[in-house]
């Protein structure tokens, strides 16, 4: 009887193992998909927080969801190197700022690991961004670099292309000096393209 339970067991371990196995197989990003079930359902724990936050300030749930992810793969409690916080790594500045706007007199740096605080300072600080860049042609990208880099950065950076106002979001994706940021725009970017795909 033993014998035959084990080799039941060893049958489903080797079953549920092909199973997994042919999902990876076949998933459009096999990496995605393996961080998605080590983190047991973190991956889209946020969603319905993520969309009301994306919509009040009319931005694509889509594109913030690929935000959360690259900023802090959906842990709200991730600090970052010079102390960001949360789901989309809000920096303590930016928050006081949010505060101050939103007359919120409570505001403590700790809120930043709610996430549902932290959803809707990032997603104000970014409509912020892409504010400062609704004239370009493509002003994602340009509120990605801002979001990422700082805005007198960017602006450095468009200062070395000799176009003005006339900088498109290629010029600026050549001139960037960081790697890293520009990492993060083409990361955003193609996650979010995933993501309209059907990707989870």
């Amino acid at each position: 009887m033993i014998r035959f339970c084990q080799k039941v067991f060893l049958l489903v371990f080797f079953a549920a193992l092909t199973a997994a196995g042919l999902v990876l197989w076949t998933a459009p990003d096999p990496t995605y998909k393996l961080h998605a079930w080590w983190a047991l359902g973190r991956f889209s724990a946020y969603d319905a927080l993520i969309s009301d936050a994306a919509r009040k300030h009319r931005l694509d749930p889509l594109l913030v969801k690929a935000m959360v992810w690259r900023e802090s793969a959906f842990d709200p409690s991730k600090v970052g190197t010079s102390g960001e916080r949360g789901l989309m790594q809000v920096g303590e500045a930016a928050a006081q700022d949010w505060a101050r706007a939103e007359k919120i007199e409570t505001f403590v740096p700790t809120d930043l690991f709610d996430a549902k605080t932290n959803l809707e300072v990032g997603t104000w600080y970014f409509k912020k961004a892409l504010e400062h860049w609704k004239g370009r042609d493509q002003p994602v990208p340009f509120a990605l670099a801002e979001y990422n880099a700082g805005h007198a950065r960017v602006e450095r950076w468009l200062a070395t292309t000799a176009r003005g106002d006339e900088a498109t979001a290629a010029h600026l994706l050549r001139v960037i000096e960081y790697p890293t940021t520009r990492r993060y725009i083409e990361d955003i970017t193609a996650r979010q393209r995933f993501y309209e795909a059907g990707g989870r």
